[in-house]
């Protein structure tokens, strides 16, 4: 993994594509390229016009390298003091604190402990990495003003499979644990299953064995996203998948790739998750993250005559990070 670093000049800034997803009213990003990784990443169609990219010769669509800015906590400081209206922040939207390279500068904590330093502020961690866990102690101290998240994208015996498209990220495993462990500190708690792929986690058996852990640690709300068609992500997915032998999931993945196939996998899924909800959490809690504009009429039809936790989208807007 090769690491670039790179200056932004913002700390704290609004969003409104997530406050639409109902997961923060501001956010904080500590770079433009997350180290973990994951193949079906769309944040480079996002930001691909970023200059960041131009300034390191790296295409945004690439793999292997990351972009972090180390001052991002001074900044994020200034900018808790200085903002008068105050609320919930997601660290991170785009990329991940707790990423290797965000690790090397205690990204994640310090970024943690400048919004926490001023009253008025709460807190939204989302991570695919389990060193989050020490930084629970300051969590603790916290505790009525954040929410903890570990992005969970399958089931436990898809690990291996799961470590081809998520090479950096830490294992399902490890990550249950994390999750497992702030339930066990009464830490506030939140489900994210995102994105649930087709062939790798989106049967009836495995949704509702996710939201059963999700029942398990107490969540506040369950959020559930289908895998983003934008960009590149589904063919690096699909092809790494194949040249690992993962032959019946690279087909799978293959097939969304057409709007027909992908409006129907989200049929599927949301019905799946929907069922489960219902048996095991209150379905008001349910967060289901839906763009329309990748359905068919008729499909888009039969998600309305029943959309309980549906967050319906409109068009994602290109995130705002600060040149």
């Amino acid at each position: 993994m090769q690491v670039y670093q790179t200056k932004l000049l913002g700390g704290i800034t609004r969003t409104k594509e997530f406050e639409r997803k109902k997961l923060a009213s501001f956010a904080v990003n500590v770079g433009t390229k997350c180290g973990h990784d994951c193949l079906y990443c769309s944040t480079g169609a996002l930001l691909r016009m970023h200059r960041s990219f131009k300034e390191v010769g790296r295409s945004p669509f690439g793999h292997g390298y990351a972009i972090v800015d180390p001052s991002t906590p001074e900044r994020v400081s200034v900018d808790a003091r200085r903002i008068r209206h105050r609320g919930l922040v997601q660290l991170c939207t785009i990329v991940d604190a707790w990423a290797p390279e965000a690790q090397a500068h205690q990204l994640g904590r310090r970024c943690l402990e400048a919004i926490l330093s001023e009253p008025g502020w709460s807190v939204r961690i989302l991570t695919k990495n389990a060193s989050v866990i020490a930084d629970y102690d300051l969590v603790a101290q916290h505790r009525d003003r954040v929410l903890v998240g570990l992005s969970i994208t399958g089931t436990a015996e898809n690990e291996a499979l799961l470590r081809v498209i998520e090479p950096n990220a830490s294992t399902i495993t490890e990550r249950i644990s994390a999750m497992e462990r702030a339930k066990a500190l009464g830490l506030r708690t939140f489900g994210m299953f995102c994105p649930l792929i087709p062939g790798v986690a989106d049967t009836p058996e495995q949704v509702d064995q996710l939201i059963r852990l999700a029942a398990a640690w107490c969540v506040e709300e369950v959020f559930v996203e289908p895998v983003n068609q934008r960009g590149p992500g589904l063919r690096l997915t699909q092809d790494a998948l194949e040249q690992h032998d993962y032959h019946d999931q690279a087909l799978a993945i293959k097939a969304i790739r057409q709007k027909k196939t992908w409006s129907a996998y989200v049929v599927r899924l949301l019905n799946h998750v929907q069922h489960s909800m219902r048996q095991h959490l209150e379905i008001g809690r349910l967060r289901f993250l839906l763009y329309p504009s990748g359905l068919t009429p008729e499909d888009a039809q039969r998600i309305r005559s029943d959309d309980s936790g549906v967050v319906w989208l409109d068009k994602a807007e290109t995130p705002k990070i600060p040149d």
